[in-house]
């Protein structure tokens, strides 16, 4: 390869300029289509965003359910147009804040929610049935969706209008985050479980957001990101049709999430190619006929590990390169990270930063007048194809391990996201790959930045709330005993949970539960 080789964050060679012969045989109908039809290379909706801009919902979740409920409202007062909720790390491993595992992590990167009496003033004076939100939980997603629905309920809220999104996204844990619980087979079956339940009572819900935001995080590539979502998208497809549903009673409602990062025509690549392959595989290997069932709507986070502690104020620039491609690649919502997050959890400032880097976008740069503006380059539909064909040959080759499970088992995914990322760290160390303020431009005295406090009283308080409840709630040990009976039968697990929490269990006691039926998982590697 010359001297002067350009190449993607994939690896994929980008030529000095792109031709009409580049594109020469390439049928627009077949490849575009047009905006809002197959295969949705252009978009969802036949007006993208010149009728409605995607949803602008920043991330947030800290210390206690009342400070994320104060955040929650003044990013709502800011122009905020939908709810997102990060959750602690007990609460995603499912431990109570009095739990000995606990210990210094209650609160710390997310709120801790130990029962529905954290739920019900996480979302004080927030209605409902108003707001959707998006809930970043996995291991213990059932838990909190149903905390969710007792609280809208409460409100009054009628549960088959109300909306929102949990991660519910087991696979890409055992590949690239940890917040696992169980083994991925019982996992896999509390997923399909939340399909059935939300096909019945919950309608509008989105039951899954299949994860390529925490594969890219890991190290992966843009080509990588894809191919291991949708191959995870289609374990969990094919998981439901073998529990019995049929492909158009919840593909209407799965949705994805995906990462933005630096290289900004390669990230809209990556978007428009997975549109593409997620509707040929929901037509042609599932035989979807209904087009909410392959339409692939998406959730986009700016990329959290491109961010830097050097320099912080930089990062503004990145957040917004990365939102602008969300927008481009047509997102559905958008969460931009606070400039400061290389530092810890986003102060005020920050996030209120972020949310007007949306809005600018949104509101003054043009590129929402018309849909899809990049179509028809040479460049961008050239590198489009190559990166779908590229994630094609991962989706085959995982096809042919048996699968998205099996070769999570086998150790393939992870190993080939630690390659990835290992020739990042190189390429970062020879310069090959410059980081502003980083490797160049490095500045020799950093000033003082402001970070968000943790108050250390917190989990003390939050473990002496749980004691309390634990002591005066009354017995609910029939309540538990009905749940473990339904985990080692075959019935659906979330009527009896949720009866389990109405009556104040907490998220460790239902945890506890599932432990002692379906084990713990200990990865091979």
């Amino acid at each position: 390869m010359p001297s002067d080789a350009r190449l993607t964050d994939s690896g994929i060679e980008i030529r000095p300029a792109y031709l009409p012969a580049d594109l020469a045989g390439w049928d627009p109908a077949m490849s575009l289509g047009e905006p809002g039809g197959y295969p949705y290379t252009r978009g969802v909706h036949a007006s993208m965003y010149r009728q409605r801009l995607w949803t602008m919902r920043q991330y947030a979740g800290f210390g206690t359910a009342e400070a994320t409920n104060q955040r929650f409202k003044f990013l709502l007062e800011n122009g905020q147009t939908g709810l997102s909720c990060a959750f602690d790390l007990p609460t995603q491993m499912g431990y109570d804040s009095d739990h000995p595992r606990a210990d210094g992590e209650v609160g710390k990167v997310g709120v801790a929610i130990d029962s529905i009496e954290d739920m019900r003033r996480l979302f004080d004076g927030i209605p409902l049935d108003k707001v959707t939100t998006s809930m970043t939980i996995n291991a213990t997603a059932s838990i909190l969706l149903l905390l969710y629905q007792l609280v809208a309920e409460e409100q009054g809220a009628d549960a088959s209008k109300i909306g929102g999104t949990i991660q519910n996204d087991l696979l890409k844990e055992y590949v690239a985050r940890g917040t696992y619980i169980y083994p991925p087979r019982p996992s896999m079956r509390i997923i399909t479980n939340v399909f059935q339940y939300c096909a019945a009572n919950l309608p509008q819900w989105n039951t899954i957001s299949i994860s390529g935001y925490h594969i890219r995080e890991a190290g992966s590539t843009a080509v990588q990101e894809i191919a291991f979502t949708l191959s995870n998208g289609i374990a969990y497809v094919q998981a439901a049709l073998d529990a019995g549903l049929s492909v158009e009673q919840f593909a209407p409602r799965l949705s994805f999430f995906f990462n933005a990062h630096n290289n900004l025509f390669e990230e809209v690549a990556k978007y428009r190619a997975a549109r593409r392959m997620w509707a040929k595989i929901m037509t042609e290997r599932f035989g979807a006929t209904d087009e909410r069932s392959t339409k692939l709507r998406f959730h986009t986070q700016t990329g959290g590990s491109t961010l830097t502690a050097q320099q912080p104020e930089n990062n503004i620039v990145r957040v917004t390169l990365q939102g602008l491609a969300a927008v481009l690649g047509g997102t559905q919502s958008l969460h931009t990270n606070g400039f400061d997050e290389a530092l810890g959890l986003p102060t005020e400032r920050a996030a209120k930063i972020a949310l007007r880097t949306q809005q600018i976008i949104g509101y003054e740069s043009g590129v929402v007048d018309t849909v899809d503006p990049l179509a028809g380059s040479y460049f961008v539909e050239t590198l489009t194809d190559q990166v779908e064909a590229a994630a094609w040959e991962y989706i085959e080759r995982i096809d042919a391990m048996g699968g998205a499970v099996a070769a999570i088992e086998a150790g393939y995914m992870q190993e080939e996201i630690e390659q990835a990322s290992y020739a990042y760290t190189k390429a970062m160390e020879s310069e090959e790959k410059i980081i502003v303020g980083v490797n160049k431009f490095a500045d020799s005295v950093e000033a003082p930045a402001e970070v968000f406090p943790i108050d250390p009283e917190l989990q003390r308080a939050q473990a002496e709330r749980v004691r309390t409840l634990k002591e005066t709630r009354g017995s609910i040990d029939d309540a538990l005993a009905t749940l473990e009976k339904a985990a080692r039968g075959a019935d659906n697990l979330l009527p009896p949970m949720k009866e389990a929490l109405r009556r104040r269990a907490t998220l460790g006691e239902v945890s506890d539960v599932l432990r002692g039926v379906f084990g713990v998982y200990q990865p091979n590697r």
